[in-house]
């Protein structure tokens, strides 16, 4: 393997752990350990990672031994990110756009709202009006009303804009907002043709009614089952999340009836909490799994941790924060006259114990 090769593997595994060791990297890369301390050190020299003893972070705003992108004296750009949460979903959109970040010497301001329009906007009038800022990375409100016209301010505003994880809607006509969103429609396509494809034919969908992915889940879901010529028994859009628990568990208790009641023998259900929850009452029932119903979760945040291991669909969130400042600094470096960019990943199945053959 080339020194830039491994290098190149080194930051591949830092932005996914976030911290690696000499003795695993050597051991993995089939090289001696001088050989990697010496790849730390070269990046390291040039600001990209923190020596630490045994290993590497990502590069630490606390390590003052080298400043990154000295030569250029300090970072080219600042942008502001805006995420409606920093728990769920949104904590590997940002660890992806920080390693961007810091390899492109851009300067990332974070700050977190609320899923609501009118919050995000004072988040982000509040992060435009302090003035400093090149450009803005943003995941806002698209829906109804309110987020249409969130969307419509965003295209005036006098700096780029990147959306992350949403687009908006062609009716808008809008020509300026560039985005990176998982194709979650193509998420939906995808898991009914992997179940399909180990011989189910009557399936089910729960997805969650607060999420801004389940629609076009539904959607993908929807074509697939339609040109697979699938039978589909159950279609729930719920948001067990607010249920207090004896009416969760009623709920739940419900969905199960039906696919007795049905014959439904597998079913996509977003989130990973509502497919763990559908799958520990069905053992609690005393089902064979996945004999008597196979499961497919989306997001992939916690699905392998089930009591049966729950196959799922992960968008990439990482390499989609990535690419939204990768996309923004395109357009900061180029300019205008760049053309608008619109960029879809595609999520990738990890099929697990909970699907199996019909």
């Amino acid at each position: 393997m080339f020194g830039i090769a491994r290098r190149e593997r080194i930051m591949d595994e830092l932005r996914v752990a976030g911290a690696v060791r000499v003795a695993d990297l050597a051991r993995e890369f089939g090289v001696s350990e001088l050989t990697i301390r010496r790849d730390i050190g070269e990046l390291a020299d040039r600001g990209l990672v923190t020596r630490v003893h045994g290993g590497a972070t990502l590069r630490s705003r606390l390590d003052t031994t080298v400043a990154p992108h000295a030569a250029s004296g300090g970072p080219r750009y600042r942008v502001g990110i805006v995420v409606p949460s920093l728990s769920y979903y949104w904590p590997q959109v940002v660890i992806g756009a920080r390693a961007a970040a810091t390899e492109l010497g851009v300067q990332l301001v974070l700050r977190g709202s609320s899923y609501e329009a009118a919050d995000q906007r004072r988040q982000i009038s509040s992060l435009v009006e302090s003035g400093g800022f090149h450009g803005l990375i943003i995941a806002p409100e698209n829906q109804g009303p309110d987020g249409h016209a969130l969307l419509s301010w965003l295209e005036q505003l006098p700096i780029p804009v990147v959306l992350v994880e949403r687009r908006a809607p062609a009716s808008l006509a809008l020509t300026r907002l560039e985005w990176v969103t998982t194709d979650h429609v193509f998420g939906g396509y995808l898991a009914a043709s992997h179940l399909a494809s180990l011989g189910h034919r009557s399936v089910g969908i729960l997805t969650s009614a607060q999420s801004p992915t389940s629609w076009q889940l539904r959607r993908g879901w929807a074509q697939a089952v339609e040109e697979l010529g699938l039978q589909a028994t159950i279609d729930l859009n719920a948001s067990l999340d607010t249920l207090e628990g004896p009416e969760r568990a009623d709920f739940v208790d419900s969905l199960l009836d039906q696919v007795r009641g049905s014959g439904t023998s597998a079913m996509l259900i977003h989130s990973d909490p509502q497919a763990l929850l559908v799958q520990q009452n069905a053992l609690d029932r005393g089902w064979s799994l996945p004999e008597d119903l196979s499961i497919v979760a989306y997001d992939d945040e916690v699905a392998e941790n089930g009591a049966l291991p729950i196959s799922a669909l992960r968008p990439p969130k990482q390499h989609v924060g990535r690419r939204a400042v990768e996309l923004m600094l395109a357009r900061l470096v180029e300019g205008a006259a760049r053309p608008v960019e619109r960029v879809q990943v595609v999520p990738v199945l990890h099929a697990r114990e909970s699907t199996a053959t019909r």
